[in-house]
């Protein structure tokens, strides 16, 4: 089922979901079974599944030269969607991101996604590669997300990357793209930010999921900004509650977010890292209230492979 299909379905009642990351390689596929078991209890119409891309690490061979090889430490999205699916009989939600695959690759997957039943996608620019300053497109792949968007409404419409595919059939999957109440760090302001967003929408994205904040008034000045550009299809809070002291300063450098002072002092101000823990919980937990009664359509964690204090926060407020 669609997500805006489970939302519609809601009848504005506020849904539960989760994002969670695939194994290390070499890992089983019980790690994700561990982290998803806890949260199944709280009914979630839909998991998300994160892709990363890929790095570059230096071999070195006998010769003293080294050797630039290409690897990936997690196994395909796709895969664990299947497997979720499979086993869950939940929607599994897959991440398509520029970084790391071609636009052939990119249409192969998408092909094996509607394969499988899997009605959503989640269409993102992606990172750069730790060792790099900026994003760097693959060879052969996409620069921007507004790309990538338009080969999934290619896909949606019938139109592949080659005329020699006839007779294809057109896919039906829906678009969801991110949206950053605190800006895109590399937008140049705000107003530019919600062009493109706008852009997205009018290309056929079908919901957004936002960058993780810590601040709601943030998050309802962005919705109404959003409405009043035009930009009407539900917006979906991304939610991270604060769990370490390390994290403080962390998740700011990593997601160019801000951290409120109320809730930064309350944390340094902790004795031990269990405290900190209680304050970011207790924070999300508020956080998670006020967002219900705006009325947003979904409350979305990002569990980031720990399960716990996402089961907390949903025990809470739900």
């Amino acid at each position: 089922m669609k997500i805006t299909e489970h939302i519609a379905n809601a009848y504005g009642k506020t849904l539960f979901s989760f994002e969670l990351l695939p194994p290390i390689k070499g890992q089983s596929i019980q790690g994700i079974y561990n982290a998803i078991d806890p949260l199944m209890e709280l009914r979630p119409p839909f998991i998300d599944v994160t892709s990363l891309r890929e790095d570059h690490i230096y071999k070195e061979h006998d010769n003293g030269l080294l050797e630039k090889v290409i690897t990936r430490k997690r196994p395909g999205t796709v895969a664990v969607c299947a497997a979720i699916m499979n086993k869950y009989k939940v929607d599994a939600v897959p991440h398509l991101i520029c970084g790391g695959f071609t636009k052939d690759e990119t249409e192969y997957a998408l092909i094996d996604l509607q394969f499988l039943g899997i009605d959503n996608v989640l269409v993102l620019r992606g990172d750069a590669r730790k060792a790099e300053s900026g994003f760097v497109p693959t060879p052969g792949g996409h620069a921007f997300a507004t790309d990538l968007l338009q080969q999934v409404v290619n896909m949606n419409n019938g139109k592949y990357l080659h005329d020699d595919v006839t007779g294809g059939g057109q896919a039906d999957f829906c678009i969801g793209v991110a949206g950053y109440p605190e800006k895109h760090f590399e937008a140049p302001n705000m107003q530019t930010d919600f062009k493109y967003l706008k852009q997205k929408v009018d290309m056929g994205a079908n919901f957004i999921v936002t960058q993780m904040f810590f601040d709601v008034p943030k998050y309802k000045e962005f919705v109404n900004n959003c409405r009043a550009n035009g930009i009407n299809v539900p917006i979906i809070p991304g939610l991270k509650p604060i769990t370490t002291s390390k994290q403080l300063v962390a998740l700011s450098k990593i997601f160019h977010i801000d951290i409120p002072v109320e809730l930064s002092d309350a944390i340094t101000s902790c004795s031990n890292e269990k405290d900190v823990k209680e304050v970011g919980i207790q924070w999300m937990i508020q956080q998670c209230k006020e967002l219900i009664d705006f009325g947003v359509p979904v409350l979305h964690f990002y569990t980031m492979g720990n399960p716990e204090p996402t089961k907390r926060i949903a025990q809470a407020v739900f």
